[in-house]
């Protein structure tokens, strides 16, 4: 079992960027922890792929970075193609290019490509998490057809890339609010017929608990869909039992740089935080915000967060006797869109945050049976 955080959490637009994250951040996380090897989750946004895939020297320079610092990797985060922006209008721009795109294609067997080379000796297969096909407007049968050719030929570059390197890499699509497979029935519906020895799920506990899912059920439903678990992403959504009392609260939480999908249940939900604060929900009954909140500590009441979701997870996947997946990540990413009164304000403080909530997983996996790496 592999556990990584996502290093999302302070993303990099270009190589001298991902160096510095590991310097500065997930290596002293490593020692902070005072584990001899640390997990982490790259980002490597296309211009960074480019540049590994240029000079041969590159992947060298990152995988001796890497090194050096004591970590590994065996997953990359492959959904965001380039980088973040603040503006209200680009929040789905995460979504472009999609699955519909050759960009999307070859962007991904691009990281394949790279994580071969970054996987420690020890290791033979990685995986690589992705957006669900598409943002769900606009989704036609022949934008359907487009996304399955290309998904035949994801499937049939990881063969041959396996086959050339005798490492495996598996690529999980990972359902979302809002796109078209948002649910794991969804996810059932659209793609059932991968071949699980390169293609299945990356499960997100948030997704999971704004869909107002449980987790047994979930499983259940990818299992007889013939869908593995490629890779988990441990996370927690933002609850709030009673939004009318919460609402000064919430809108903190309404910020620029991602959408904020927002459930009720039994409504369709709205896209974005904003929306259902001006009425776009009943507000009746508890709400459920794509916002990833810190794992290991609540929001001050009235909020609260989904981490009973994530532990009936954490059992459905690993509390029987083989494990439903080998990869986890902490999805940590939002500890830098939290409202200022609530975000670490050094780097100190970062990294005390981070190694806190890995610290918080580790306990959760050893009760349920694993034992630290030796």
């Amino acid at each position: 079992m592999h556990l990584a955080y996502c290093t999302n959490v302070h993303p990099a637009e270009d190589l001298a960027g991902v160096l510095a994250q590991l310097r500065d951040y997930a290596g002293p996380v490593r020692r902070k922890l005072g584990v001899p090897r640390l997990g982490v989750g790259l980002w490597l946004s296309r211009p960074v792929a480019d540049a590994l895939a240029a000079s041969p020297a590159e992947p060298v320079r990152l995988r001796a970075a890497l090194d050096r610092e004591g970590l590994e990797v065996v997953t990359l985060n492959g959904f965001p193609y380039r980088g973040f922006h603040d503006e209200a209008s680009a929040k789905l721009r995460v979504y472009q290019p999609d699955w519909t795109s050759d960009a999307r294609l070859d962007y991904t067997l691009d990281l394949a490509r790279l994580l071969t080379g970054l996987l420690p000796d020890d290791v033979s297969g990685g995986s690589i998490s992705t957006l669900p096909l598409a943002w769900r407007t606009p989704w036609s049968a022949e934008q359907a057809a487009a996304a399955a050719r290309n998904l035949d030929r994801l499937r049939d570059g990881l063969a041959r890339l396996a086959e050339a390197t005798g490492r495996t890499v598996r690529v999980g699509f990972e359902p979302e609010p809002g796109c078209v497979v948002e649910t794991t029935a969804q996810a059932a519906e659209h793609l059932t017929g991968l071949d699980p020895d390169y293609l299945g799920v990356c499960l997100d506990t948030c997704h999971l608990a704004v869909g107002f899912e449980e987790p047994a059920e979930a499983l259940g439903r990818l299992d007889a869909a013939g869908l593995p678990i490629i890779k988990m992403q441990a996370s927690c959504a933002l609850r709030i039992d009673d939004p009318a009392v919460a609402r000064d609260e919430l809108a903190a939480f309404d910020e620029p740089r991602f959408l904020h999908q927002t459930r009720e249940q039994g409504t369709a939900g709205t896209d974005d935080l904003g929306e259902a604060l001006g009425g776009g929900l009943p507000g009746s009954s508890q709400w459920r915000v794509h916002f990833h909140v810190p794992l290991h500590s609540a929001p001050t009441p009235p909020l609260g967060s989904t981490q009973d979701v994530l532990d009936g997870t954490f059992r459905a996947v690993l509390g029987g006797p083989v494990a439903r997946t080998h990869h986890i990540e902490a999805e940590t990413y939002t500890w830098q869109t939290l409202p200022p009164d609530r975000r670490p304000r050094t780097r100190d403080a970062l990294v005390d945050g981070i190694a806190s909530e890995l610290a918080w997983i580790r306990d959760r996996l050893i009760n349920l049976g694993l034992k630290e790496e030796a």
